[in-house]
Formats: structure tokens, C-alpha cells, sequence
């Protein structure tokens, strides 16, 4: 009875109801578009990022993050792997060997950080060979007796003078203290769009890093990468459980903390604005529930009058509240779900400057979409909240309310 009483007095105000319901539903399409370019740039970010270097999760020997020694290594034995391997949500595992050297061409030098990878996985994951500027990716096969190859990035390059072709002399301290010292032949030359990275890396497969390393069946991490950003708390804690003591589960929060920063900062700004905006919705919001309070008095006390309970009369003006707050997250999900897949499927392309910005850091000139229905339950949740906050008040004022008074029509019943 009450359900159907308060639907009726809804449309008694229809423009106050759709006014109502209508600003709900733009601050729920801004705040939901808002969100979901702003986690669908940061998931791109870290994408790419893990992708180019960390991978989303490392496993590690527990001393290899302070020390960064190639003394502190993990087994490359398959088994040791498996459990990884038998984890849903892991697509990819890689082994890898990352030390330092000093390379030296002729009467120039320089610290250099070499990664031993496993070439064609690696290149299937990081997309490797698409970064060759100058020569060619890793060859399949190599004649027996040619040196091993490596590939260096663009600026290491010109400043030792390299090019395709030409023989490049590693030297450094190896696995428990041995000499590390190797000439290698320059198959490619590789560009990458962080200078840091761009002046200081050299690749070479995993069997060449291992023997130059003389690490044996060793490695200083196995790199892995979950179906989704979702996926890596789960997988990462299992990891964890499993391994225990002998390995340290890195994430990427953990991995890279600058990017894990620069997104915790930017996210709080945007939940700043965005909460300023539900703040904005909310003054126009509270002062509707309380004029439809105060101007429905003498209605209100004929009904008390006559015997309705005052709890009952609390959950009518609930029930209508929560009608006005559904009306306006349905209508909000209408409109913002077209305009989301629209920009999933067409995501907004940036040009220009900040087009070509993006184009040399490795990222697609676009702004991506995230659909995560977390996030749209996090956003209903917020407006059913604001709307119970701005009924507090009202609620208490006709809970107060003086059946006298009201019936005369007075200014101050409640």
C-alpha cells in the first residue's frame, strides 16, 4: 500500500520529480565517464610499463631487491615454475637474467644493464622486435662458431659509435665472483622512449647471459603477467603462500612505486572532484527531499491525523526518496552505458603535440576506456548514499512535526 501510495504522490510533481531524478542521473554520467577513462589510463599505463621492463608480478630471490646482486639468483628448472604455470589467471611466464656490465667498444666504455631473455616469448610478450630501428630481432639460428648476439638500444649506441654488425666487449663480475667477459656481435639496434632506459640496455638470450654470467641453470627473476590488472592481488597472493620464505613476490606496486605515486596522486584528485560534484548534486538534492517535506505539512497531519503511524509515514517518504534515487540511476546507466561502449570501441584520439608526446613514450595516441563493473556499483553505491544523507534532515523535521500547527497550515509545525 505505501509502495503505491508513494509512486502516485511522485507524479503529483512531475517536474520535480524528473528534475530530481535528472540531476542525480548527469552527476552519475560524469562521475562514471570521469572514472572510467581515468582507470582505463592508468590500466594502459601500467600495461605498458610491465610489458616494456617488470612484467605485473617478479619472483625473486629475497635478497636480489637491495643487493641487485647476480649472486642472489632462482632456480630455471621448469618445476620449480609449475605452480605458477597451473594459476588461471597466469598468462605469461618468462625467465630472465638482469646484471650490470661495463661495455666497451674501441677507447670508449660505459655502465651498461643487460637483460637475458628467452628471444621469441620475450618478443611475443614486450613486442621486442618492433623496437629495431637498425639491423634485425635475435636469429632463429646461429652458425656454429659466430659469436652471440646482442641487441643495444638506440642511445648506448651512438654514444660508444655502434652500428649493426660491429663487435661489442661486456665485461663484469659474475655469478660468485667470476670474471664475466665476453665479445659479442651487434644484430640490432633498439629505441626506446624513456632516456634512461634508451642509454643503457643490451639484450642477449638467456643461454648467453647465463654463460656469460656463468649462472649455470639460474636466474635473477621469472617475470609474469595475470589476464588483468584484477587478476594480480589473487595470483600474487597465492605466489606468496606457496613460496613462502625462499622467493619474494613482487607486484608491480612494488616494482615500479614512481608510476604506483603518480597514479595514487592523480586518482585523489580525481575522486576530489568527482565527490565535489556529488556535493554540488547533493545542496540541490537535500533542498528538494526538505521543500517536499515542508510545503506537503497539512497533508502529512491529516494522514497522522486520521491514524498512520509516524514510522509509516517515515518509510512513505522513504520509499519515495528511493523511487527518485532509482529513477535517477536508471537513467543515468541508460545514457552513460551507450556513450562508454562508444568510446570503448572508439576511444578518443589525441593529435598534435601531445599525439606525438605519447607516439615517442611507446603509447597509442588515444585515451582508453575501462568497463569495470566495480566501478558502477561504486558509483550507485555513492548516490544511494547521498540521497540517504540528504533525507537525515527532513526525515528528523517530520518526525518532529506538530500535528496542530500542521493542520493550521503554520510556517514552524515541525
Amino acid at each position: 500500500m505505501l509502495v503505491k501510495l508513494a509512486w502516485r504522490n511522485l507524479w503529483r510533481q512531475k517536474r520535480r520529480t524528473i528534475l530530481t531524478a535528472s540531476a542525480l542521473a548527469l552527476a552519475l554520467i560524469l562521475s562514471l565517464v570521469m572514472r572510467c577513462i581515468q582507470e582505463g589510463s592508468y590500466s594502459a599505463n601500467i600495461e605498458n610499463i610491465a610489458r616494456l621492463s617488470t612484467g605485473l608480478i617478479q619472483l625473486q630471490h629475497p635478497e636480489f631487491k637491495d643487493s641487485q646482486s647476480i649472486d642472489d639468483l632462482l632456480s630455471a628448472d621448469p618445476e620449480f615454475i609449475d605452480f605458477a604455470r597451473e594459476l588461471s589467471t597466469v598468462e605469461t611466464i618468462l625467465p630472465r637474467i638482469e646484471s650490470f656490465a661495463l661495455a666497451a667498444s674501441g677507447d670508449k666504455s660505459k655502465g651498461i644493464l643487460v637483460f637475458g631473455i628467452d628471444p621469441l616469448p620475450e618478443d611475443i610478450y614486450s613486442s621486442l622486435s618492433k623496437k629495431v630501428i637498425s639491423g634485425s630481432y635475435f636469429s632463429e639460428r646461429q652458425n656454429k662458431g659466430d659469436k652471440p648476439q646482442v641487441l643495444i638500444a638506440e642511445g648506448l649506441a651512438r654514444q660508444l659509435g655502434l652500428q649493426p654488425g660491429d663487435e661489442l666487449v661486456l665485461y663484469g663480475q659474475g655469478y660468485r665472483g667470476q670474471t664475466a667477459a665476453g665479445l659479442f656481435t651487434i644484430q640490432g639496434i633498439l629505441h626506446f622512449p624513456m632516456p634512461q632506459l634508451n642509454n643503457q640496455l643490451v639484450y642477449m638470450s638467456l643461454q648467453s647471459a647465463q654463460y656469460l654470467y656463468s649462472t649455470g641453470d639460474l636466474v635473477t627473476s621469472w617475470v609474469l603477467h595475470t589476464d588483468s590488472l584484477a587478476d594480480v592481488e589473487q595470483a600474487a597472493s597465492a605466489l606468496k603462500q606457496y613460496y613462502q620464505q625462499g622467493v619474494n613476490v613482487r607486484d608491480w606496486l612494488d616494482l615500479s612505486p614512481d608510476l604506483a605515486q603518480q597514479i595514487l596522486m592523480d586518482r585523489t584528485s580525481g575522486l576530489i572532484l568527482m565527490y565535489l560534484l556529488y556535493g554540488i548534486v547533493g545542496f540541490g538534492l537535500f533542498a528538494t527531499l526538505l521543500m517536499m517535506t515542508l510545503e506537503r505539512q497539512r497533508e502529512f497531519a491529516v494522514m497522522l491525523a486520521t491514524g498512520l503511524l509516524r514510522s509509516k509515514l517515515l518509510k512513505l517518504i522513504c520509499i519515495e526518496s528511493a523511487f527518485i534515487g532509482l529513477l535517477g540511476i536508471i537513467i543515468g546507466l541508460l545514457i552513460a552505458f551507450p556513450i562508454l561502449i562508444w568510446l570503448l570501441f572508439n576511444p578518443i584520439t589525441l593529435t598534435g603535440e601531445t599525439a606525438q608526446l605519447m607516439l615517442e613514450m611507446g603509447y597509442d595516441p588515444i585515451i582508453p576506456v575501462l568497463l569495470d563493473p566495480q566501478l558502477f556499483i561504486n558509483q550507485i553505491v555513492v548516490v544511494l548514499g547521498l540521497l540517504v544523507l540528504c533525507l537525515i534532515y527532513p526525515l528528523l523535521r517530520l518526525y518532529k512535526i506538530d500535528l496542530v500547527s500542521a493542520l493550521k497550515g503554520g510556517a514552524h509545525a515541525a
